[in-house]
């Protein structure tokens, strides 16, 4: 009995160690923790993003140490990273649109304006993919220096963009007070 009770709890321990290797979004594979650069980085939360009915796409957040408050997520230090992965075949304007409007959503008149070159330079660069298939992969980084870069599928899209101020502007998209979902924002922050 003592032999059986021991291979159950070692086969739950072990389940549940398993678990926490990563998280699972709509088929999409969020691992517990990541390395930019030389910098490793925790899954803060993962969630995904919905619009009437559909799936849109499903993204994890990566910050240094893990925060269940949205204004301490968006002002954590560099580096980070926003991972998103499409659930369904987008254009590249819709995707680069829903940015920009996220965007300005949060953010004052005077704010944006003072962003929008850098939100203009970074919507240039999504449009350049023209298309965003089921699948595409995105990642945006906030590198050690501040500076925010963008991957698609793997490989650089477009010049950094300069600016310190200008990846917690991204970040308020969906952890900002008008968020773009707020079940996603709630899952980005650790809840469920």
């Amino acid at each position: 009995m003592k032999r059986i009770l021991r291979g159950l709890f070692a086969g739950a321990l072990c389940l549940a160690l398993g678990a926490q290797a990563a998280v699972e979004v709509a088929d999409v594979r969020f691992e517990e923790q990541i390395r930019l650069g030389t910098n490793e980085l925790q899954l803060n939360g993962a969630g995904l993003r919905t619009k009437v009915f559909f799936k849109v796409y499903a993204m994890g957040l990566y910050l240094p140490a893990r925060t269940g408050n949205a204004a301490a997520a968006i002002a954590a230090p560099a580096p980070r990273r926003i991972h998103i992965v499409t659930l369904r075949d987008l254009t590249a304007e819709q995707f680069a649109d829903a940015l920009v409007e996220g965007i300005r959503k949060n953010h004052d008149d005077a704010a944006y304006k003072a962003l929008k070159p850098r939100v203009d330079g970074f919507r240039d660069a999504l449009l350049a993919l023209r298309s965003a298939p089921e699948g595409t992969v995105v990642d945006i980084d906030q590198l050690a220096d501040g500076r925010t870069r963008l991957s698609v599928d793997g490989k650089q899209q477009g010049q950094d963009i300069e600016g310190s101020d200008f990846y917690p502007a991204l970040l308020r998209i969906w952890l900002g007070d008008k968020p773009a979902d707020a079940t996603l924002k709630d899952a980005l922050l650790g809840g469920k």
